[in-house]
């Protein structure tokens, strides 16, 4: 399949210039561009690219002279990297799920499966589940009784939907993605260490010997639309209430929500990033890789936290964190700088203390 310069550019709401109509059939670096590949020299410095691969077309910075670059056309676009999403959704030809119900599917009697719904081999989906339409299933993924999946979603392979979770429109699950496990929630018939640490930040006091008790999961999960979340993703189920992610937000891989969470719209949660049970985050809050959310906080709307950042405490909106724990980032920052002078600091001491050890001896 290919696209003439043109359509690129009218799906990206660009400007075209030379030959509009040169097909191309993928996208490229610039340096391995064969010549049916649109090169993606967005900055100046792949100009160098450009001469050792053999495209014939480009999407260039702003000003660039495409003839002096030995190319038959450019694209021009205002903000290169947002560019990159409406290239990379008009190439993706998305998963191939076979329209309908494959035979080997198990599918409940009482389930509703919306109209256009592609649900592809050895899928399960339980009783009284419904399934919007236009959506698409890759295979082995399940659905669990009573489970609504809204209009246009994607389950990739894998992927496990638990019982009476709600998830709006346009919901991409990675696969091995779980939504509605149970939460990991347990007691001691009497008070344990665990809790004098904490009520003490350091005492385990005279709990004696004890074994944990489970306390059940009787919430569910509710997504709203356009949420994204990434393979081998765990969003455990409430315990009384449910726990929820708002619209437009994305998951990256090997994140894992808490019962009873609290998650916000349009939140970005980067890869390995933890949010402990009952904790509420905001909107439109950052948490790059690793980050850590201690239990019943709240982070509020617009913080944005750098990578392994770990949160104990409230954070208030607007907040940019890093560290352990977390602080301002500029204080954090200015925190490193002092402990990397340390060294000199140490040296400097020790010199002084010998130089007054030497001068009272000379008394």
């Amino acid at each position: 399949m290919g696209y003439t310069i043109q359509h690129i550019a009218d799906a990206l709401g660009a400007r075209a210039e030379g030959n509009a109509d040169l097909v191309i059939a993928a996208a490229s670096e610039p340096g391995m561009a064969g010549p049916d590949a649109l090169a993606l020299a967005m900055d100046p410095k792949y100009a160098d690219g450009l001469a050792q691969g053999q495209a014939r077309a480009a999407i260039l910075w702003d000003g660039a002279d495409w003839r002096a670059l030995g190319l038959e056309a450019a694209i021009f676009v205002p903000r290169p990297r947002y560019a990159m999403s409406g290239l990379t959704q008009l190439m993706d030809p998305g998963p191939d799920i076979a329209p309908g119900i494959h035979p080997s599917a198990v599918v409940a009697e009482d389930a509703l499966i919306g109209d256009g719904a592609a649900i592809g081999p050895f899928v399960v989906i339980g009783s009284g589940a419904r399934i919007g339409a236009r959506a698409r299933i890759a295979a082995h993924a399940s659905v669990a009784e009573q489970a609504v999946i809204g209009d246009d979603a994607l389950l990739l392979q894998g992927v496990r939907i638990g019982a009476r979770v709600t998830i709006g429109d346009r919901f991409i699950a990675q696969p091995g993605a779980v939504v509605g496990s149970d939460g990991f929630s347990f007691v001691t018939p009497e008070k344990s260490a665990v809790e004098n640490v904490r009520q003490s930040l350091g005492d385990a006091g005279d709990a004696g010997a004890q074994s944990w008790t489970r306390i059940h999961s009787l919430g569910a999960v509710e997504i709203g639309d356009d949420v994204e979340i990434g393979a081998n993703t765990a969003i455990d189920r409430g315990t009384i209430r449910n726990t929820r992610i708002g619209s437009g937000t994305k998951l990256d891989n090997l994140v894992h929500i808490g019962h009873n969470v609290q998650v916000g719209r349009d939140c970005l949660l980067c890869g390995q990033v933890g949010i402990a049970g009952s904790s509420k985050i905001g909107d439109r809050v950052v948490l790059a890789g690793q980050c850590g959310v201690n239990d019943n906080i709240f982070v509020g709307d617009d913080v944005i936290a750098g990578g392994a950042t770990k949160i104990f405490t409230n954070a208030p909106k607007g907040r940019v964190l890093l560290g352990y724990p977390a602080m301002k980032m500029e204080t954090h920052v200015e925190l490193y700088k002092n402990l990397r002078r340390l060294p000199r600091l140490i040296d400097k001491v020790a010199a002084l203390q010998k130089a007054v050890s030497k001068t009272g001896k000379n008394d």
